[in-house]
C-alpha cells in the first residue's frame, strides 16, 4: 500500500477527511462497472478550522493588523497543506469567505464611527490582479498580506510507474518525485523536483545515464547569486551552449562523446565552480 492510501485510511479512521459524492458507473444491463469517489475535507475539521481562525481574530482586537495577519497565515497555510493533497478547492473557497465576514467585523468593530468606505480602504487594497487583499499599508515597505486558503494550489497525487522502488537505482525517476535520494546531492535533487525531470534549456526529460550540470542562470562572474533562485539543472551539452552564449568564464566541458553507457557508480563533484557527474 502506498502512502497516499495509508493517508487516505488514517484521515477516514480519524475523521479529517470524508468520503462525498460517490458515482457509481453502470453497463446497458445496469450492472456496476465501478466507482469514483471524491475525498474532501470533514465538515468537523472544517467548523473547528473555522473556530480557531475566530477565536484569533477575537483576541487580536486591540492589536495591530500585522500582528494577526502573522497569527492567521500560520494557521491558514498549515491547513490548507495539509488538505492540499485531496480535492478541497470548494472547501477553500468557502472557507476564504467566510474568514473575509469575520474580519470585516473586526475591521468595523475598531472602527465604529467611520464609514465602510473608509474601514475598506484602511484594512483592504489591491495588489496585482488580487482585489480585497487584506495587507497593511505602511509606506516604503512591501505590505504583509493575509494568505488566502484558495491560493494553496492542490497538488494531484501521482502513483508510483509500474514496479519503480527508490532502491531500484534511477535516482532521476526518485529525485524528480520526491525532491530527494541518499545517492544524489540534495541540490540536484531539489532542482529535479522543481523543474520536473526536465533540462531548463531543452526541455527534454532527463534519462538516468545522462550527464547534468548545475548551471548560474546569471553567471557568478556577472554578480550572479548561489541560490536556488538562480540555479537550473541542465544536460552537459546544454550547459556548453548555454555557457558560450552568456558571456561567462566557465570553460565547455568539449563532451563530444557519443551516448554515454549506463554507469555502474555515479559520483557527484566539483569542478570550477560546478557541480557535475561522473561515471565509473
Amino acid at each position: 500500500m502506498d502512502s497516499l492510501q495509508d493517508s487516505i485510511s488514517w484521515g477516514l479512521k480519524s475523521g479529517n477527511i470524508h468520503l462525498a459524492n460517490t458515482r457509481f458507473g453502470k453497463n446497458p444491463q445496469g450492472e456496476l462497472l465501478g466507482f469514483s469517489t471524491i475525498i474532501t475535507p470533514s465538515p468537523e475539521k472544517v467548523k473547528i478550522h473555522l473556530k480557531e481562525i475566530a477565536r484569533v481574530i477575537d483576541i487580536h482586537t486591540a492589536k495591530s493588523q500585522s500582528d494577526l495577519i502573522k497569527r492567521l497565515n500560520s494557521l491558514i497555510i498549515g491547513w490548507a497543506n495539509y488538505y492540499r493533497t485531496v480535492p478541497s478547492s470548494k472547501v477553500f473557497y468557502k472557507l476564504d469567505s467566510l474568514v473575509y465576514q469575520k474580519l470585516r467585523a473586526w475591521a468595523n468593530h475598531r472602527h465604529p464611527k467611520k464609514s465602510k468606505t473608509w474601514v475598506s480602504n484602511k484594512y483592504w487594497q489591491t495588489i496585482g490582479n488580487d482585489h480585497w487583499v487584506f495587507a497593511t499599508r505602511e509606506e516604503g515597505t512591501n505590505p504583509l498580506r493575509l494568505r488566502k486558503h484558495g491560493q494553496i494550489k492542490i497538488i494531484d497525487h501521482a502513483k508510483v510507474k509500474g514496479e519503480s522502488s527508490p532502491y531500484d537505482g534511477n535516482l532521476v525517476y526518485w529525485s524528480t518525485r520526491m525532491g530527494k535520494h541518499p545517492e544524489s546531492p540534495k541540490r540536484v535533487a531539489t532542482l529535479l523536483k522543481i523543474q520536473k525531470g526536465k533540462c531548463s534549456h531543452c526541455g527534454l526529460h532527463f534519462r538516468d545515464e545522462d550527464v547534468m550540470e548545475v548551471d548560474h542562470r546569471i553567471p557568478k562572474s556577472k554578480g550572479g547569486k548561489d541560490s536556488y533562485e538562480n540555479w537550473d539543472l541542465l544536460h552537459r551539452h546544454c550547459h556548453d551552449i548555454k555557457t558560450a552564449t552568456d558571456g561567462s568564464l566557465g570553460t565547455k566541458s568539449s563532451c563530444k562523446s557519443a551516448k554515454p553507457k549506463p554507469p555502474s557508480h555515479t559520483e557527484w563533484f566539483w569542478k570550477e565552480d560546478m557541480l557535475v557527474t561522473r561515471y565509473e
